[in-house]
């Protein structure tokens, strides 16, 4: 990635203005428009130029309380997502190790924590482990 260019000339060389440092993730080219000059991170208006953050502890409390991340998502429900992708990565081991399918198996990276099931004592292991679990969840939500 290219060192970013600082100044943009405009209005026909009249005017001399510091530019955007943004990068677009899809060309890998710098933003085109001029920083906004209250801007501490050389950004234009589209890409955050104009925002200052919460100010006040009580605003930056706030913000630290609300576990967004990535977009609207909350940290629990991508750690929720990823333990239901393991037990479904499991269960797909189980399947071609009791050849209940002959499909392939799915492509791209495993969930965090996974280990593969390799010969059924690690089948039962796992599914004994579940039954535990469930029996374990019913009782605490009967009380």
């Amino acid at each position: 990635m290219a060192n970013p260019i600082k100044t943009l000339v405009t209005a026909g060389g009249r005017i001399i203005c510091l530019r955007c440092t943004a990068m677009s993730k899809r060309t890998k080219q710098q933003c085109r428009a001029p920083a906004v000059k209250t801007s501490r991170t050389n950004k234009c208006r589209f890409h955050g130029g104009r925002s200052t953050g919460p100010k006040s502890a009580e605003g930056k409390a706030r913000i630290a309380a609300s576990h967004i991340k990535y977009g609207t998502e909350t940290i629990a429900i991508r750690i929720e997502r990823s333990k239901s992708s393991l037990v479904l990565a499991k269960l797909e081991d189980i399947m071609h190790l009791t050849n209940m399918t002959n499909a392939c198996r799915t492509k791209g990276r495993k969930p965090n924590g996974y280990r593969p099931i390799r010969n059924t004592e690690e089948a039962w292991l796992f599914m004994l482990g579940d039954a535990l679990h469930r029996v374990k969840a019913s009782k605490g939500r009967a009380k």
